[in-house]
């Protein structure tokens, strides 16, 4: 079962490995306990799952339980207890809490460093992590600094193709429109989503991210029809593939909303922004 709710995810259909991955754990833990080591995997596995479904709050709950049983059963400084300090960093992104993210990547970085070298994928993951903080904090800069050589290294190392590469590629396009090179971002934008739709297939999760950001680099170029056309594609399958309830879906149509505006689609838009309202009531 556990198996099956990993290759649910690769898939992109994070619901069913949600599913799957609740089952996994209700059964740990009553059979082997909540210590046991299979036990704190289907914890993290869930954890990521809820992340990934934007439900950040029960992803925090359980990445703090799994960070505490790491800590008391591995130490401070093995490799599975950073990594669990990492994840729970981009929960706090998630949640809004960037400098909280930003301390603990930052410490992730130099612990990967020293143990594993600066180009072991744990490291670049790291480092990639700690770039897009800086992002959401506006150091575009130093966002970019780090996104340059995440990206580099990767594409020697794991190719063009790689879905870690692309993912390098596609931040590295996201903090360009935060420096105004929206020309440049574009660029790069239109590239990985040929890609991701190539590898993965049109309704995978990670090409609907990349769709979206592509929307929002038409949207900062004035570029409103290209925006609409992908931001209607994304809230037709994030509808579809997670609901209406969920943080990303509700983000694709607040979007949406506010490139009706420009293109001067007021009906359209008050129908939308009434539908945002009554889903967040119902939450």
């Amino acid at each position: 079962m556990s198996n099956l709710a990993v290759t649910c995810a690769k898939q992109g259909k994070f619901k069913k490995a949600e599913e799957l991955e609740v089952l996994v754990l209700e059964k740990c833990c009553k059979i082997l306990g909540e210590d046991h080591p299979d036990t704190v995997e289907a914890m993290g596995n869930l954890a990521a799952r809820y992340f990934q479904l934007g439900g950040f709050r029960k992803a925090e709950e359980l990445k703090v339980l799994v960070l505490e049983k790491h800590r008391k059963l591995l130490g401070d400084e093995h490799l599975s207890t950073l990594l669990t300090v990492g994840n729970l960093a981009q929960i706090y992104s998630g949640l809004g809490d960037v400098q909280k993210a930003m301390e603990l990547e930052v410490l992730v970085l130099e612990k990967c460093t020293e143990l594993l070298g600066e180009d072991h994928p744990h490291t670049l993951s790291a480092m990639g992590n700690l770039a897009s903080t800086y992002s959401n904090l506006r150091a575009f800069k130093k966002a970019e600094e780090l996104e340059v050589l995440v990206l580099e290294k990767r594409t020697k190392v794991l190719g063009e193709d790689h879905p870690d590469t692309l993912l390098a590629m596609d931040n590295l396009a996201s903090t360009y429109v935060g420096l105004r090179k929206s020309q440049k971002a574009k660029g790069l934008q239109v590239l990985v989503l040929e890609k991701h739709t190539k590898l993965l297939g049109v309704d995978h999760p990670d090409t609907l991210r990349v769709m979206a950001n592509l929307a929002v680099t038409y949207y900062t170029l004035g570029d409103f029809n290209n925006a609409l056309g992908l931001e209607v594609e994304v809230l037709q399958k994030r509808r579809q593939l997670l609901g209406d309830k969920y943080p990303h879906t509700i983000l694709a149509m607040e979007n949406l909303t506010e490139t009706y505006q420009k293109l001067g689609k007021l009906e359209e838009m008050e129908e939308l922004k009434q539908l945002i309202a009554d889903t967040k009531e119902s939450l």
